[in-house]
């Protein structure tokens, strides 16, 4: 038996095999930070935040397997798009087809993905429509392979389906990704904050929550704003 792969179909993806980069915003500073209280020093910074395009077939290694055989199974356009990026898969799944996909990764016997280490959030607050997203990370213990789904949702609507009833560990995920990004997840047994105060305003990693300008109180004491506690000049 010849060990040659097929010209076009490499053995294993490579880093950097994702297809257009998709420019989502133009960010100024070390940390975005705006007029005052800019103390990092790199207020000229310039750069693009870029996220990877969709990769074309074939992707490689199981991966082309893997999603043929769920597009197979789930309705049509469930998966927006498909992106290998540093010999990742990451599936692109409208909210609406979640749980329906994760319900055929866990059951289906050619996928058999038995574990969801749990989801996590990130805000794009310049991609509109898209602004927040969801991000799942499975692994399949059969098949010894990975996975990764990633959901977006606006701003104005941010709620996504709980997966909850599929993978009942996701449950403090869940919690959690609520907590600091304010994503709604419909179908979770108890979405409450885990971090935060039950009465904490807003939501702390969302890229528009305020960086300093609060007051923090510790042990009955008020620390003030990072930009007044001292002169940087």
């Amino acid at each position: 038996m010849s060990d040659t792969q097929p010209e076009n179909l490499p053995a294993t993806p490579s880093a950097g095999d994702g297809g257009t980069p998709e420019v989502i915003d133009q960010r100024e500073g070390m940390f975005g930070v705006q007029g005052t209280g800019d103390t990092s020093g790199f207020g000229g910074l310039r750069r693009q935040v870029l996220l990877p395009g969709s990769t074309p077939k074939p992707y490689g290694s199981w991966f082309d397997g893997a999603t043929d055989r769920l597009e197979g199974l789930v309705a049509e356009g469930s998966i927006e798009k498909v992106v290998v990026d540093h010999g990742e898969l990451t599936l692109h799944i409208t909210r609406e087809n979640l749980v329906e996909v994760c319900k055929h990764l866990r059951d289906d016997e050619a996928l058999r993905f038995e574990f969801c280490s749990g989801v996590s959030g990130v805000h794009y607050p310049h991609e509109t429509g898209r602004e927040l997203h969801a991000v799942y990370h499975f692994l399949s213990i059969t098949h010894n392979r990975r996975i990764r789904l990633e959901v977006s949702a606006p701003d104005g609507d941010p709620h996504i389906p709980s997966i909850v009833s599929v993978y009942p560990a996701n449950d403090w995920h869940e919690r959690e990704t609520w907590d600091f990004f304010g994503i709604v997840f419909d179908g979770h047994p108890a979405l409450t904050r885990i971090q935060m105060p039950d009465d904490w305003p807003g939501h702390p990693q969302r890229k528009d929550y305020p960086l300093g300008g609060i007051d923090v109180e510790y042990k009955g004491t008020v620390i003030p704003p990072p930009d007044t506690r001292r002169s940087y000049n």
